[in-house]
């Protein structure tokens, strides 16, 4: 059994290897029963956020097959003492035997899936000529998030907010040093201070948080944009407005995670803001060409892609990290 520990399954992983693998695995689908979710109430006593601790399987069928289970904790609390909110492992076996092939680290998995999983909707849903990102959030995905987008579309603008400003501009300052190396060209990194400013110059809005309540509103929102939005992945949590999904044309990264887990469309849709007709599509259905996402030349509509996180994408990641050494 190969063991990667999360600095190995960072080198594994080239961005765009990842984008591609990960369409090639939505258009071909695989086995992938519901995630198991446990609420482990009040961990470390009265008055703390419950945790979750989350159990995802997928599997491939075929002599070149896999099976894989991702372990995952989200200990809200843990920024109280300087600690990552979210743990995981990885483990991927061998779909014939069940043999053991490895065990990836699952955070580092996560994190770079998740990054492309936005990348790849990027690709079918913003403008090709998109220049400005706006990163709402400064948490561990935002640099991953940063570097995709900058990597899909022709970046050269980036603004950072976060609630603390300092943070954002301890972001802005680390990524205007890292950035240009990663992708070979010049980049403006900066600290935004006014969040609607910020939200209505941008191209694309990215936004990765914990945040309850919303972030991006309908009303900052023009023409032309498309917004990520990879937070709020319970049903309690929300990082935009009714107005924003009613504006906006819909996509989401799989039906049967959206509609039931991310607050930024089960809520709007128990109130009644959108139906569940309104969500254009999922990555199965881009990436399968069934439906086309931005058509060229659409400079005038604004589009919305919200992912929860699936299975099929760790399994994807993980079958490339193991072969790609």
């Amino acid at each position: 059994m190969r063991v990667l520990s999360a600095a190995e399954v960072d080198a594994a992983l080239d961005d765009l290897a990842l984008i591609d693998r990960l369409e090639a695995m939505f258009r071909a689908g695989c086995e992938m029963p519901p995630r198991h979710h446990h609420t482990i109430a009040a961990p470390t006593g009265p008055g703390s956020a419950d945790a979750t601790l989350l159990l995802m399987p997928a599997w491939t069928r075929g002599a070149q097959s896999h099976l894989g289970i991702k372990v995952v904790t989200v200990f809200p609390d843990n920024g109280r003492r300087s600690l990552p909110s979210i743990y995981g492992q990885y483990l991927l076996l061998d779909g014939t035997t069940g043999q053991t092939v490895a065990l990836l680290d699952g955070t580092m998995l996560t994190k770079r899936r998740t990054a492309c999983a936005s990348g790849l909707a990027s690709r079918y849903l913003s403008r090709p000529r998109s220049r400005r990102l706006l990163m709402i959030g400064t948490g561990a995905l935002a640099p991953q998030l940063v570097r995709v987008h900058a990597k899909v579309r022709p970046i050269e603008e980036i603004a950072i907010w976060g609630r603390r400003l300092d943070q954002a501009e301890s972001l802005a300052q680390e990524l205007s040093k890292t950035l240009p190396l990663a992708l070979g060209r010049p980049i403006v990194v900066r600290a935004a201070k006014d969040r609607r400013e910020a939200v209505a110059a941008a191209d694309i809005v990215s936004c990765a948080t914990l945040s309850p309540t919303p972030l991006v509103e309908g009303a900052w929102l023009r023409p032309g944009q498309h917004v990520d939005l990879v937070g709020a992945y319970t049903p309690k949590m929300r990082e935009s407005d009714d107005q924003a999904v009613r504006r906006a044309e819909v996509y989401v990264d799989t039906r049967a995670g959206a509609l039931k887990e991310a607050g930024d469309i089960v809520q709007p849709l128990a109130s009644g803001a959108i139906a569940q007709g309104d969500v254009v599509a999922d990555l199965y259905e881009l990436s399968r060409g069934e439906r086309p996402g931005r058509r060229a030349g659409d400079d005038t509509g604004i589009t919305l892609f919200k992912s929860v996180g699936a299975a099929l994408e760790d399994l994807a990641a993980a079958e490339l990290a193991v072969t790609a050494r």
